[in-house]
């Protein structure tokens, strides 16, 4: 009932009345969303609960169906569950299942696609032929034409915000995956840790890109919140160099910063669900 706090998030390990806990469940998740993990779902996980607090495990078939039923975001894992709830705090829900991953990295696009996939929910989405065309208007002729959207290295300084919003603005799109962010920053970390810096004009460029990463967190924050998508950004940079300003940007803005496109699509499913949920209840 507290109207500050926006999500949910609860331990579960023993179930002695499992009526009334789906019923306390569903009661919750009508009004916000409620991330649950769930301890003993495993003949050995239920074994170390038996000792640990002397509960019997309910049956894990059993009771993620009664949560899917209830509206209630089952993660596996402690870091999905804390991932799952960060985003429904930060992102909003999205209209529906078509995404578009933007990226200045093949590779993790490629990777982030095939998590879309394995999710079954969500959709990679066939690029609009509007939207194809407007995106060729930025990009060289070499860029992927498909979805993802790879910038195949042909980004100026306004590419990556201009593509975002062309992207964010189309009505059927309706989340974005961003990967890359972090690039230019960690190019300018070496240039500042090499023997020509300072002097010989590489201040201006080292700032140029720190100040660049920054630019298209802040264009992710503010899009989202225009055209009220879910705007996911994912790096590897977000725990592998803290202080990269890209990442520390989006820290910056309030959101969180994925550290792969899979845990992005990971926790952009969990909101996607949820959202089905409250559509199929008329709760919205």
């Amino acid at each position: 009932d507290d109207p500050e706090t926006s999500v949910g998030l609860a331990y579960v390990e023993g179930i002695t009345d499992g009526r009334a806990l789906l019923q306390r469940f569903a009661g919750v998740a009508a009004r916000k969303p409620l991330v649950i993990v769930k301890g003993g779902s495993t003949a050995g996980g239920a074994a170390a609960a038996a000792s640990h607090t002397g509960a019997l495990a309910a049956d894990d078939k059993v009771f993620d169906g009664a949560c899917r039923a209830a509206g209630v975001t089952r993660a596996i894992t402690v870091e999905e569950a804390f991932e799952a709830a960060a985003t429904f705090a930060t992102q909003p829900l999205p209209k529906g299942p078509n995404v578009v991953v933007l990226t200045t990295a093949g590779g993790w696009g490629v990777v982030t696609s095939d998590a879309i996939y394995r999710d079954g929910a969500l959709q990679l989405m066939a690029l609009p032929a509007d939207l194809e065309a407007q995106i060729d208007t930025k990009l060289p002729p070499r860029w992927s034409r498909n979805n993802p959207v790879d910038c195949a290295g042909g980004e100026v300084r306004d590419t990556i915000p201009e593509v975002m919003e062309m992207i964010a603005a189309h009505p059927d799109v309706h989340a974005v995956v961003y990967l890359g962010l972090g690039i230019q920053s960690n190019q300018a970390r070496l240039m500042a840790e090499g023997h020509f810096y300072p002097g010989n004009g590489l201040e201006r460029i080292v700032a140029y890109h720190r100040r660049q990463d920054e630019r298209f967190a802040e264009a992710a924050d503010e899009l989202s919140r225009r055209y009220d998508k879910p705007i996911l950004t994912a790096t590897e940079l977000a725990v592998a160099d803290t202080d990269n300003p890209g990442p520390a940007a989006v820290r910056a803005s309030g959101r969180l910063c994925y550290a792969s496109g899979n845990r992005a699509v990971t926790a952009l499913g969990h909101l996607y669900r949820y959202a089905e949920f409250r559509r199929s209840r008329g709760l919205d």
